[in-house]
């Protein structure tokens, strides 16, 4: 280890040290990371999530607001001044504007800090003064967990492994055939380099549209203040035995492992390794709804995000957490509102034996994680429709595309979620059976009443698993 490695790990302990002294003795602060796939609903939800703690009257499951021991919530600037702040109330003012819409998706890190005044329980809770509760919220892209895997890997393993992944799908065609070209022992030529990761950028987009969830490396589909800089200036190549310093494929390599560790490893020194409890949010229903191999291909990215959370997978890491691990990790498919509410068990269970295979891989060291079904804000109402003489549960809500009123039915997830995983696992193209539909519903106008939040499905739930230990 060099002297600057050493010192930096001396300074984090003295900084945890110091920090958990600070906790402990005055103002706990629990930071609490989101993060989650593709379209799956990050800022909606911490949206969501601050608006229903500061107006509490629609999170009855949470222990300490049903009790009333949740006496004041509000917001304050936070203590990381080189963060971006999480834009909260132009997110809140889309959602619940006169013209509500989705607000932007998250392209960077961002973070918030929300303090609760709360009065302590027990037999001599009135002779105590209520504690300040501070909440950082950190919210992060999920495809920058995903680049975790890296670190165990050669820039060799990850071009075989990549380029294998594209020979099987047709948004890879273009790169491949940029391949043809390209001889990887030949002396760099700088503007062919910016070609290949030009086109590889473009497959990562269309394959992430697609609805695939292994696009990475992450910032080169958000790569910020980063784009155009030589770390972002690598692509994969097929293998090159030897090979002089110069070679297209050498410097490949070295910008490979120059992002490793200028890009990936700062992320989790300088905001993963703090974190306390960590929420990771999924597009259940739309990996279903693109069929069998969307939901395999997140089930082995669900796989890659819970190894982020296992300490001693690789020394790097084992060094960087020096001995912290998060607490708790919850697993939420999102927009269970599009499904009628007799379907949330089904689609709980699903998101349950998506995790189940990856949670045993990780093996976590006495970490608690939980899986379910929510949505951060509602944005359908339930009915019941006849059809060719049978009863339908369905949702009705405003379609996206064209802003009409609609009620849907989008069909039966099965009782066990195993008859949806094994046809992901065998490969198959399509659904035995029905297929499974889903619409995307825009938020709906609301009026709230003093002291209610915005309308939610079980965030309330989320919220207690969460840090109701710490209220």
């Amino acid at each position: 280890m060099i002297i600057t490695d050493l010192a930096n790990e001396v300074s984090k302990r003295v900084e945890a040290v110091s920090d958990g002294l600070n906790e402990a003795l005055f103002e706990p602060v629990i930071r609490i990371g989101v993060t989650g796939l593709a379209r799956s609903g990050k800022t909606v939800f911490i949206t969501s999530l601050v608006a229903n703690l500061l107006d509490r009257g629609r999170m009855p499951q949470v222990a300490a607001i049903n009790e009333g021991r949740v006496l004041s919530a509000y917001l304050q600037p936070q203590p990381d001044v080189t963060v971006p702040r999480f834009d909260y109330e132009n997110h809140h003012a889309a959602l619940l504007g006169p013209n509500p819409h989705w607000p932007d998706s998250t392209r960077a890190i961002s973070e918030l800090r929300l303090s609760l005044k709360v009065q302590p329980r027990g037999l001599l809770a009135g002779l105590q003064r209520p504690r300040t509760v501070h909440l950082d919220i950190v919210d992060y892209p999920g495809e920058w967990l995903l680049d975790l895997g890296l670190l165990d890997k050669t820039y060799a393993a990850w071009s075989a492994e990549v380029l294998a992944r594209l020979s099987e799908r047709d948004e890879g065609a273009v790169y491949l055939a940029r391949l043809e070209n390209v001889d990887g022992s030949a002396d760099l030529d700088e503007m062919q380099a910016q070609r290949l990761a030009r086109r590889f950028t473009e497959y990562l987009n269309r394959a992430r549209d697609a609805g695939y969830y292994d696009c990475t490396p992450g910032r080169f589909l958000l790569p910020g203040d980063l784009a155009g800089s030589p770390v972002l200036t690598f692509a994969p190549l097929p293998a090159v035995e030897g090979g002089k310093r110069r070679s297209l494929y050498r410097q490949m390599e070295r910008r490979f492992e120059a992002y490793k560790a200028r890009v990936v490893k700062p992320f989790f020194q300088d905001h993963f390794a703090r974190i306390d409890r960590q929420v990771v949010l999924v597009d259940a229903l739309g990996a279903i709804h693109r069929g069998p191999q969307a939901v395999r291909d997140m089930r082995n990215a669900m796989g890659e995000i819970l190894a982020a959370f296992r300490p001693g997978r690789n020394a790097f890491l084992n060094r960087l957490l020096l001995g912290k691990r998060v607490e708790r990790i919850l697993f939420a498919a999102t927009k269970a509102d599009h499904l009628h509410h007799s379907q949330h068990g089904r689609l709980s269970a699903f998101m349950k034996a998506l995790t189940r295979d990856a949670y045993d891989r990780a093996q976590f060291a006495g970490a608690k994680t939980h899986a379910m079904a929510l949505a951060s804000l509602r944005a359908t109402v339930e009915e019941s429709m006849t059809h060719d003489g049978r009863a339908l549960n369905c949702v009705r809500g405003t379609l996206l595309d064209s802003g009409k009123q609609a009620a849907f039915y989008p069909g039966e997830l099965p009782e066990d979620p195993a008859q949806l995983l094994a046809s992901a696992q065998t490969g198959a193209t399509e659904w035995l059976g029905d297929g499974y539909e889903f619409m995307n519903f825009a938020p709906a106008q609301l009026t709230l009443k003093p002291g209610m939040g915005p309308p939610h499905v079980r965030l309330d739930r989320a919220v207690q698993f969460l840090i109701g230990d710490r209220l």
